[in-house]
């Protein structure tokens, strides 16, 4: 979840900056993926071995219609490389209902299974085709199009954060960790503190102490959150045109995307009207991490009901609610507890 939320707080920068440009009288909206497709339970495509059951007879009526996009509504996966500066190891997807103002995100954790042939890692975050093919694994699991896709280095974060002059923030709790693996040392104390780039990346990473106190993934998640928003909000506040040759910098080395110009300076002419506080809402795909699939071991199984859900509430663009037929979730075949 950390790397989603420098992702998004990025991407929320790159936008606003290009909306300053004023260019928003002659851009146009971006293209959209094909506006009707034809749901996997209807193609004739047969379900592989290890996929999560039938649908409910209840749904019968919705799988027999068409899936129409909606207009203006666009999914962006936006992904975080790791340490190496290799793996997509962090996923999101980001939904932007234009003729709403709203904006959804839904992070898929880096071990969830795919439908991959025989033979190939099934994890999201492993295997060759780069970033294009994180973009087709989550498209075919969750039976939504991905629009464009924003890939940011690590060391994207700390550069923003760095170049807005850091940030205020409550920190949750103390956090004393140190990992050398990862070379993180992260000692704070409960309280207000004006954060820099550094700093907001080890608060974000924080999920227990050396001695396994501390809070859950879903404290982490809470915390994350509060910080987006915060950086968002500096993001918002800021009005100097002499910045704008910084963040074009900062984005120049640490992003890649398909996104035009012309794109990205169309939603920076809408995003600017998105209220950071009630239009962005976040969640992460809920599911178990303990599966074992064709011999790989801690494989994170999602849970059908929640993903459904999950993609029907933040990121689906279409005119009806997606069912589990439509999707091709992958299911373990043991566990290990």
């Amino acid at each position: 979840m950390f790397w989603g939320l420098y992702k998004v707080v990025f991407v929320i920068s790159l936008l606003i900056v290009a909306g300053y440009v004023g260019w928003s009288a002659w851009v146009q909206p971006p293209e959209q993926a094909p506006g009707t497709v034809t749901p996997p339970s209807q193609g004739g495509s047969t379900q592989p071995s290890g996929n999560m059951g039938t649908a409910d007879p209840s749904d019968v009526s919705q799988q027999e219609q068409p899936l129409v996009r909606r207009e203006m509504v666009y999914n962006i996966l936006l992904t975080a490389t790791d340490k190496e500066g290799v793996r997509t190891d962090t996923m999101m997807v980001l939904s932007y209902d234009i003729p709403n103002q709203k904006v959804g995100v839904v992070s898929v954790p880096r071990d969830t299974l795919t439908d991959r042939a025989s033979g190939k890692n099934p994890k999201l975050v492993y295997g060759s085709g780069g970033v294009e093919q994180r973009v087709a694994d989550i498209s075919d699991m969750l039976g939504i199009p991905i629009d464009y896709y924003v890939k940011v280095n690590i060391k994207g974060f700390i550069a923003l954060v760095d170049y807005l002059d850091g940030v205020d923030f409550y920190i949750p709790c103390d956090m004393d960790y140190d990992d050398p693996y990862q070379d993180l040392s992260i000692h704070f104390t409960e309280g207000m503190r004006h954060l820099n780039g550094q700093e907001a990346m080890e608060v974000a990473r924080f999920r227990k102490n050396n001695d396994l106190s501390g809070y859950s993934d879903v404290g982490r998640t809470q915390t994350q959150q509060k910080l987006l928003v915060a950086l968002a909000k500096k993001v918002l506040s800021w009005n100097s045109l002499t910045k704008v040759n910084g963040f074009v910098e900062i984005f120049n080395k640490y992003v890649s995307t398909d996104l035009e110009l012309n794109d990205m300076l169309y939603f920076a002419s809408q995003a600017i009207n998105v209220d950071i506080s009630s239009g962005v809402e976040t969640a992460t795909l809920e599911g178990r991490g303990d599966g074992i699939y064709r011999g790989n071991t801690y494989c994170y199984e999602l849970d059908a009901e929640k993903t459904v859900e999950a993609v029907n509430r933040l990121i689906n663009p279409y005119d009806r609610d997606l069912t589990l037929e439509d999707m091709n979730l992958v299911r373990a075949e043991r566990y290990m507890s």
